[in-house]
């Protein structure tokens, strides 16, 4: 039957892959070439040669009103040169006095403001993009896209480009410069995918260039048009030299808690990128360093399972896009937060090389990392090859590796042997189906070696991970299906993994309508997911039921919504629920229904709140959980955002609260200027920590920053200084 289950499901791909769609001609925009040198740019599109280029408009609204006509015109108008991209933007608004533009820190989030975005898929391959945004204040966003089982966004990629905006009684405009070499691209094409969105945030509006439809959008590059007359373009040399030097003040508590250290360092370091080819770059990094980097959000961990942290440091977000594996699918053979950082300190990069980019229809980053020895942790070389090849018009079929070699580790039984994990992935993807329907499947086998060859304990099958996964991402209709096997032994060294030795199936269905003829709400969902998780054997060990009855979006921008979960787990050892040995759980079944409402005010109100609060049974007992979250805007650039998560459970084996409070303050002066503060404390660890970072820049890829940690510790009731740090960092961009 699993035979004949398969066989259909590739003949129904095999029809879907082939489909004919009947949407519209693709729309285009062309690109015109300027000779002059004299170009001053200042957001008001009045340069002599934007007069001569014909804007494209022709905007419709995918909300409130699907494939409806925009309450306010917007013009698009792009030109080049040699070495640059410009766009020009005029957005025309009726009512100036309401454009809204609180924020200014790059890479702000943009769900408080009006916002112009657009994609740039420069392969013309419906696969990859550069992203791009800005609000009417100038701030600058952007990032890299990938689509497949879902969209893939990573916004912590950072080009070197600069808008510049103006805000009048016609509405704001936009003159934009993006520099070819911060691009990569097929330099034999003349033609880009390119879509643009625009959104009037005082009545909710966006509204699309093309793809307006629900099912398509901006995140979706295969639903992008046509941007036309590229010639003769230049990326430089494609060199790229960033040297950086830091000064560091360190105090840090003695591990006999007797004293302090103290110490004084001067450091520095540099990176070299280099084009191979307009498509492909190299770098080179030495005496890596991550100083200025952001501490990550402090969680309550309650569960039986480790917590997942996202990357945040930039030598390993450029290219991310690529080493995606089987995304959606509960799979990461390659984690990048396991290079460089233990238990999540800082261990120090030696050097590191990688190569990523794209030769023909494949899509490749490889990269080694050595670190250095630090207290008892040896030095070690981590290797990572991703290879990733385009099938049909949406499709790819991927390849990862890892290796991870200890240098005469101590924390590894001897006799060692390198640790290398291999992975494969198959996405068949069309946006045909059924005409103009997406429709997707994924396949993902991930095994590797073991630890020590002495062990004979486990075989290739318990030391693998494998799956499937059939999704329908719609709307209003959406769903999906996936079945994934973990084995026993399956922990790979260069990866992340939550849990392991199951079986999991898990269905879901969601219905979400646009209602269009209310002025009060603009969409209504339901949803209802199944997860059933099995041993090996088959025996149940976890089975979630979650049931939305009713999710509200409302004309205002505010949100609410309801589920209801029942949750059965089967404890097959005990559970030592705080770590401390105070409560531990016994085993066996326990089964509970939980109650979980959210809700979230509009984001561009200046007084924003959120709420997530849920109850219910927990083990034994029961648990109720208020996350409150209360943001201030005082005026555009300021932003305060307090949390506080309460939790109390009651349990037959024992009582305790748990409390975590963190306060975020970003102060942004410009778009090159901003101060943030970030304070944490939560009572479980009874540790506080307060991360301060200013951060000036000079021009974009060159910057100033000045950063403060401290740590204390919570002991009988008075706080110890644990660590205080005082940094200074300069890093210089310099392209040939």
């Amino acid at each position: 039957m699993k035979k004949y289950y398969l066989l259909n499901l590739f003949l129904l791909f095999s029809f879907a892959l082939h489909a004919q769609s009947d949407e519209p001609p693709v729309k285009s925009i062309q690109a015109h070439r300027i000779q002059t040198t004299d170009i001053i740019l200042d957001g008001r599109v009045d340069e002599p040669f934007w007069e001569n280029i014909e804007g494209s408009g022709g905007f419709l609204m995918q909300e409130p009103v699907e494939g409806g006509t925009p309450t306010e015109r917007t013009v698009i108008k792009i030109a080049y040169d040699e070495n640059n991209l410009y766009i020009g933007a005029i957005f025309y608004d009726s009512d100036p006095d309401g454009i809204k533009s609180f924020q200014k820190r790059r890479d702000a989030s943009l769900s408080t403001d009006d916002r112009f975005m657009w994609i740039l898929d420069t392969y013309l391959d419906g696969r990859n993009a550069y992203f791009f945004e800005i609000n009417p204040g100038g701030l600058l966003g952007d990032g890299v896209l990938t689509v497949g089982q879902g969209t893939s966004f990573n916004k912590d990629w950072d080009g070197i480009w600069r808008p510049w905006t103006h805000i009048g009684t016609f509405g704001w405009s936009a003159e934009i410069r993006i520099p070819f070499r911060t691009l990569n691209f097929d330099p034999t094409s003349s033609t880009w995918g390119i879509n643009f969105q625009r959104t009037i945030r005082r009545k909710n509006e966006e509204l699309l260039w093309t793809g307006h439809k629900r099912n398509q959008g901006l995140f979706r590059p295969q639903n992008a048009g046509r941007l036309t007359g590229l010639n003769e373009v230049s990326q430089g040399l494609g060199l790229e030299v960033v040297p950086y030097g830091k000064v560091e003040q360190a105090r840090v508590q003695r591990s006999d808690g007797e004293g302090y250290s103290n110490a004084t360092n001067f450091d520095g370091g540099f990176d070299v990128n280099y084009n191979l080819t307009s498509n492909l770059k190299a770098s080179v990094t030495i005496n890596t360093d991550f100083a200025e980097t952001e501490v990550d959000a402090r969680q309550v961990n309650l569960t039986r399972f480790p917590l997942f942290f996202p990357e945040r440091r930039d030598f390993f977000l450029e290219g991310a896009n690529i080493y995606q594996f089987a995304p959606r699918s509960g799979v990461t053979p390659y984690f990048s937060r396991r290079i460089g950082l233990g238990r999540g300190n800082p261990i120090p990069i030696s050097y590191g090389g990688r190569i990523f980019g794209r030769i023909g229809k494949l899509d490749l980053a490889a990269q080694q990392v050595r670190t250095r020895k630090q207290g008892a942790l040896n030095a070690e070389d981590f290797s990572v090859l991703r290879l990733k090849r385009n099938i049909f018009k949406e499709s790819s079929i991927g390849f990862v590796y890892t290796r991870r070699h200890t240098q005469e580790g101590e924390d590894l039984p001897e006799p060692l042997q390198d640790r290398h994990t291999y992975g494969a992935d198959l996405a068949l993807n069309t946006s045909t189906f059924m005409k103009n329907k997406n429709l997707q499947f994924q396949a993902f086998f991930v095994f590797h070696n073991s630890a020590s060859p002495s062990d004979d304990t486990t075989s290739v099958w318990d030391r693998s991970s494998r799956g499937i996964r059939l999704n329908f991402p719609n709307r209003p209709w959406s769903g999906s299906l996936s079945y994934r096997e973990f084995g026993i032994g399956f922990d790979p060294a260069v990866g992340f993994n939550r849990r392991n030795s199951f079986r999991r199936v898990e269905p879901r269905i969601s219905y979400s309508p646009l209602i269009e003829k209310s002025d009060v709400i603009r969409e209504l969902s339901w949803e209802i997911s199944f997860e059933h998780l099995m041993s090996l054997e088959w025996e149940k060990l976890t089975q979630n039921i979650r049931v939305t009855p009713i999710g509200i979006r409302f004309e205002s921008g505010d949100e609410i919504s309801y589920q209801i979960i029942r949750n059965f787990e089967q404890l097959v050892r005990e559970f030592n629920i705080l770590g401390d040995g105070s409560i531990v759980l016994p085993l066996g079944g326990y089964t509970n229904w939980t109650h979980n409402i959210e809700l979230e005010t509009a984001n561009f109100r200046r007084l924003v709140y959120q709420l997530d609060f849920s109850t219910g049974g927990f083990w034994s007992g029961t648990r109720t959980t208020y996350e409150n979250q209360l943001t201030v805007r005082p005026i555009p650039g300021i932003n305060l955002s307090g949390v506080y998560v309460h939790t109390r459970v009651r349990l037959a084996e024992g009582d305790f609260n748990t409390n975590l409070v963190r306060f975020v303050g970003n102060f942004d002066l410009t778009p090159f200027v901003s101060f943030s503060a970030n304070i944490q404390y939560d009572d479980l660890s009874k540790r506080l920590g307060m991360n301060n970072r200013f951060r000036y820049t000079i021009t974009p890829g060159s910057d100033i920053f000045l950063v403060y940690n401290h740590n204390w510790v919570d002991v009988l009731e008075r706080l110890q200084t644990t660590s205080n740090v005082a940094i200074m960092k300069v890093t210089y961009t310099h392209r040939f």
